[in-house]
């Protein structure tokens, strides 16, 4: 059903999109589709989707939004112990259409179902085909006990979701991606929208406006595409994962 509130994408109209700095909503279009081309030059604006199953498409922008600079990382006494305790082993772009399966079926708070459908799976599995999508594994043995997933482009990561089967295996995942990228200069990750679980680990509220500035800046570097399994063989050994984990054991081979 067509939403008649907000300005329309046509399936086939694919840089359209109204200047979020000159919208007040949070919401800055409906329709289009989840092609490659479109989603990449929606991250690039600072929009995503964000919609039910079966609705149409939405796009936000949301104001304030809600970002990580690794630099203001937060490591708890609790965290700190797991890390040290090499309980898990943390790999890079191995089972990235299983972390966002199992994204979509964790249990949210004030949430019924989920907007992680069997379309986004197959649209963000071909952004990860085409080296733009990646997913951190957290793994216990050899069982997939958490993880995250997102885009990169520039020198920003667009965090999409989370899941945690075992307690801490999501923040543990979380660390290793955001010390890593720290070491590789990147700005910072974008969280979209504030949760306690976030706040706690250092990320914040900041203006649209100024995301959008940052954003652009940010772009002006090339994008690291591929697959980060092979492009960072060594993540997530990094100088604050190596300084918790006391070696860079628990590097997934």
């Amino acid at each position: 059903m067509r939403d008649e509130d907000f300005p329309w994408l046509e399936y086939d109209d694919y840089y359209h999109f109204p200047d979020p700095g000159s919208w007040d909503d949070d919401i800055i279009a409906a329709g289009g589709n989840l092609s490659p081309g479109l989603l990449i030059s929606a991250y690039a604006q600072g929009i995503f989707p964000w919609f039910n199953e079966g609705e149409d498409i939405l796009w936000w922008s949301l104001d304030p939004r809600f970002v990580l600079y690794p630099d203001n990382l937060h490591i708890g006494s609790t965290m700190k112990k797991v890390l040290k305790s090499r309980r898990f082993t943390v790999t890079v772009d191995k089972s990235f259409r299983e972390v966002m399966a199992s994204c979509g079926k964790a249990p949210r708070k004030d949430q019924d179902g989920t907007w992680i459908s069997g379309e986004m799976i197959e649209a963000y599995g071909r952004l990860h085909d085409l080296g733009f999508a990646h997913s951190v594994e957290v793994w216990e043995g050899d069982t997939l006990a958490g993880g995250l997933y997102g885009l990169s482009l520039g020198r920003a990561f667009f965090g999409e979701s989370m899941f945690a089967r075992v307690p801490n295996s999501s923040k543990t995942a979380l660390i290793a991606l955001s010390s890593y990228l720290d070491d590789k200069n990147f700005a910072f990750i974008d969280c979209q929208q504030p949760t306690p679980h976030l706040g706690t680990m250092g990320a914040v509220n900041i203006p649209r406006e100024r995301f959008i500035k940052e954003l652009r800046e940010v772009l002006e570097t090339p994008t690291v595409r591929g697959n980060w399994s092979l492009l960072y063989p060594d993540f997530p050994a990094s100088e604050l994962w190596n300084r918790y984990t006391a070696s860079p054991v628990g590097v997934g081979s």
